[in-house]
C-alpha cells in the first residue's frame, strides 16, 4: 500500500521519479486519454479551508477518470468528535483513495493505517508536502536543473512549508536558508535530524538572500493564528521579500509564493507582480504534480 504522507517519509529517488512524472502529465495534458483512477471514487477531508488544494486535486482526480466526493468538517463525523480510525475504516471499505487536509500529522498517518487505501497529505501543521512538489518543479522549469541549487525561506521558519522545504533539502541535498527571528526559528528537534551541512537557520535576511536562485515566502498568519495577528505582522516585519532583498539575491532568482499572497505583509505588491507570471505557473504546478502523485499511489 503506497502513500504520500510528507516530504520526510519519501525517498531521493522517489521525489525525482514524481518530478519526472510531473513533466510529462503537464507536457501531455488534453493530448492524451488519462484513466488511470477510472472507475475509483476519492474522498477529500478538508478540516481547513482551501482554493488551490481543493480546485487541483478535483480536478486532477477527474482528469484521471476518477470520481470525487469533497467532505468539510462540517458534513463528516469527524466534526462531531468520531476517532479517526473509525472515520478511516468506515470510508475504507467504500471509497479507493482519500486527500486529507487537516492539523494533526498523527491524524493522517492513523487514517492510512486503518483506512487500507492510499492516502495523500493535502497539508497539515507539520508538512505541506504537495505545495513543494508543486515548487520543486516550478523551480526545474525555470533553470532547468535543481543542481547547485540555493534557496532561501523568508519569515516563518516554524510552520508546515518551512518544514517541507528542510526535509526536501536533506532529501535532495541543496543549500536551504532559513531567514527568520529566532521566535519564529525551526524548532531544533527538526534541525538536529539533518544531516545536510547546508541547511541553515539565519536572523538576517540580506545575509539569507545573498546570492540565493530562489526567495521563498509564505503568509506570516497561518490559519488558525489569527488572534496572533498583529504580533506577528510586527516582529516579521523586517522579513519581507522587496525590491532591495531581491537586489541582494543571484541574477535573474526566482521569487516564489504558495498563495494566498499578502501584498505589503510578507511580499511588497510590486516584487509579487513582477514576478507574478513564475508564482501562478507555481499554483498551476500543483495539478500537474498531484496527478502524478495520485497515479503513482493508486491501487
Amino acid at each position: 500500500m503506497k502513500h504520500f504522507l510528507s516530504i520526510e517519509s519519501e525517498t531521493a529517488e522517489h521525489l525525482v521519479a514524481l518530478l519526472e512524472s510531473s513533466v510529462q502529465f503537464k507536457a501531455n495534458r488534453g493530448k492524451a486519454s488519462e484513466s488511470l483512477l477510472d472507475g475509483q471514487t476519492w474522498a477529500l477531508l478538508f478540516s481547513k479551508p482551501s482554493t488551490r488544494t481543493r480546485v487541483s486535486f478535483e480536478v486532477g482526480i477527474r482528469e484521471l477518470g476518477g470520481a470525487v466526493i469533497f467532505l468539510s468538517r462540517g458534513d463528516i463525523q469527524l466534526g462531531r468528535g468520531e476517532p479517526i480510525i473509525d472515520t478511516a475504516r468506515v470510508l475504507g471499505r467504500m471509497v479507493q483513495g482519500a486527500v486529507i487536509r487537516t492539523f494533526a500529522q498523527s491524524d493522517i498517518e492513523q487514517f492510512a493505517e486503518y483506512s487500507q487505501i492510499p492516502t495523500i497529505n493535502a497539508l497539515t501543521d507539520y508538512e505541506h508536502p504537495c505545495q513543494i512538489m508543486a515548487d520543486l518543479l516550478t523551480i526545474l522549469e525555470k533553470r532547468g536543473s535543481l543542481d547547485d541549487l540555493k534557496v532561501c525561506f523568508i519569515g516563518d521558519g516554524k510552520n508546515n512549508v518551512a518544514y517541507s522545504w528542510i526535509w526536501a533539502a536533506e532529501r535532495l541535498g541543496f543549500e536551504l536558508r532559513i531567514a527568520a527571528p529566532d521566535s519564529y526559528r525551526p524548532a531544533d528537534s527538526i534541525l538536529e535530524k539533518m544531516t545536510n551541512s547546508r541547511i541553515f537557520v539565519t536572523d538576517d535576511p540580506l545575509a539569507g538572500a545573498d546570492q540565493a536562485d530562489v526567495l521563498y515566502t509564505d503568509v506570516w498568519v497561518s490559519m488558525g493564528f489569527e488572534e496572533e495577528s498583529a504580533r506577528r505582522l510586527a516582529e516579521l516585519d523586517a522579513f519581507q521579500i522587496n525590491e532591495p532583498l531581491v537586489a541582494r539575491a543571484a541574477p535573474k532568482a526566482l521569487v516564489l509564493h504558495c498563495l494566498p499572497a499578502y501584498r505589503g505583509r510578507e511580499i511588497s505588491a510590486e516584487t509579487l507582480e513582477k514576478h507574478a507570471a513564475t508564482i501562478f505557473d507555481q499554483a498551476e504546478n500543483r495539478l500537474h504534480v498531484q496527478k502524478a502523485i495520485l497515479s503513482d499511489v493508486r491501487k
